[in-house]
């Protein structure tokens, strides 16, 4: 049994108010990055496993399961609430893949709304299926070991970005990016005038300019 397993370490973390999200969501990553003084993306390469399925807003639930190795994500499994997004530190090991459609589909069920990894997934009919939202560096069928050891909870080294569990993490077709819990409020309450800002360049564009403002 997982629970009888000494060699995976778990760290309780608080995570932020859920009403908070709710003002982030359906919000392009480019809004949230250009709040952050132009930073949070996670590397280009990670690419959603199903095209279709990119998107989610969620509160960063952390694992360092390490190359070829996926005992510290299935021990996650018992630590997810509603919300959480899986964040699966791989090392950046594509030699095999940290998980599959049943782990996802199990993560589902415990209430995720999307799995990220510095490595590989497989099962992708599988994975379409489940609907899970999950981003990796690739696709591989070779499968990992379950030997730990590893951690839940801790902050993780993740795809050129660190992450500490109650951080959000949000996805669109762009790509993947994480805001620090620290800087949630600060960066809401940046938002109104990003999304002004953007809707009259938009506006601008469509009536025909032919440069930014700015250079007038």
């Amino acid at each position: 049994m997982i629970e009888e397993v000494p060699n995976i370490q778990v760290q309780s973390f608080e995570r932020p108010d859920p009403a908070l999200l709710g003002q982030l969501r359906s919000t392009p990553t480019g809004f949230l990055v250009d709040a952050m003084g132009g930073t949070g993306a996670l590397d280009f390469r990670l690419k959603p496993a199903i095209a279709e399925q990119f998107a989610f807003c969620g509160v960063a639930l952390t694992c360092h399961a390490g190359p070829a190795d996926n005992l510290a994500l299935i021990h996650a499994l018992s630590e997810i609430q509603p919300g959480d997004v899986l964040v699966a530190c791989a090392d950046g090991f594509t030699g095999c893949a940290i998980t599959g459609d049943l782990v996802l589909g199990m993560a589902r069920n415990c209430g995720a709304v999307g799995f990220v990894t510095d490595g590989c997934v497989r099962d992708l009919t599988g994975i379409r299926t489940v609907g899970l939202p999950a981003w990796s560096m690739g696709v591989t069928p070779n499968s990992p070991h379950r030997s730990g050891p590893g951690t839940v909870g801790f902050a993780v080294s993740i795809a050129g970005h660190q992450v500490s569990s109650g951080d959000v993490v949000v996805a669109d077709l762009d790509g993947v990016v994480v805001i620090p819990q620290k800087l949630l409020a600060q960066v809401i309450a940046k938002l109104p005038a990003i999304r002004l800002s953007e809707a009259a360049a938009d506006k601008a564009v469509s009536q025909g300019a032919r440069g930014p403002s700015f250079l007038k």
